[in-house]
């Protein structure tokens, strides 16, 4: 039970009803509040474009009515008893996972989206058996393993999109040792995801260069983002004297 009152609730929502992908308000009730579960009054959500490929059931596997969105940042307004990491009144992000078994090797090695069990969080089914709803609402039941705090400081709109395409980047520069500052990295495109990923390499203390299949990114990427260099990849005598 909840340390407020733990008796289900109503959100209302931004919910797709078929592949037309639509969107139209949609009232629906959350979840009880669990011993770990932090309630989240949504106030930001970013658009991904996933959004629309589930709302549109591009990937043949939506359930409707489906209230997208992963991208999500909002207030605590209240928390399970056995909640340790926030209190109410913080500020916190929600991403794409909300549940996992914590059993399997990817698990208990904190790479709990490889684990077969994991739960979206939207367009799924929780362990209660009722359907997950997204970040395009006025709140949220989550459990504190999935809930992240924005630090202060951090305008929580522009926090919204880093919960997927930050993470979406930040994780294998990360990952593949780009960790340590000076070092020259690539940034293949320069979509949503690619904006990223130069603000993010650059903030790392990296050498940037974008790849482009055009030049007519060039502006935004050298003046606008301050990439280091910028590659068309059509022009292979450009491409071959950087390989050197």
């Amino acid at each position: 039970m909840g340390s407020g009152d733990a008796s289900e609730r109503t959100a209302v929502g931004w919910a797709a009803r078929d592949a037309g992908g639509h969107l139209s308000p949609y009232s629906y009730t959350l979840r009880n509040t669990g011993p770990e579960d932090v309630v989240v009054k949504v106030l930001y959500c970013g658009i991904c474009h996933t959004d629309i490929h589930q709302a549109k059931n591009h990937l043949g596997m939506s359930r409707y009515p489906m209230v997208p969105g992963h991208e999500v940042v909002g207030e605590v307004s209240e928390v399970g008893v056995e909640v340790t990491k926030f209190t109410a009144g913080d500020i916190v992000g929600v991403g794409l996972i909300v549940g996992c078994c914590r059993q399997c090797h990817p698990c208990t090695s904190s790479n709990e989206q490889y684990c077969s069990k994991k739960i979206w969080s939207y367009n799924d089914v929780y362990t209660d058996g009722k359907p997950t709803q997204g970040g395009f609402s006025s709140a949220m039941v989550v459990d504190q393993k999935f809930v992240v705090r924005i630090p202060a400081g951090m305008s929580p709109e522009q926090a919204a999109p880093l919960l997927c395409a930050g993470v979406t980047v930040y994780s294998p520069l990360k990952r593949f040792g780009l960790a340590t500052p000076g070092l020259h990295g690539g940034i293949l495109g320069l979509g949503g995801v690619g904006h990223m990923g130069v603000m993010i390499a650059k903030a790392m203390g990296h050498h940037v260069t974008v790849i482009s299949s055009s030049d007519k990114k060039r502006g935004e990427a050298m003046d606008h983002l301050a990439a280091d260099g910028y590659l068309v990849s059509s022009d292979a005598s450009a491409m071959a004297a950087v390989l050197g």
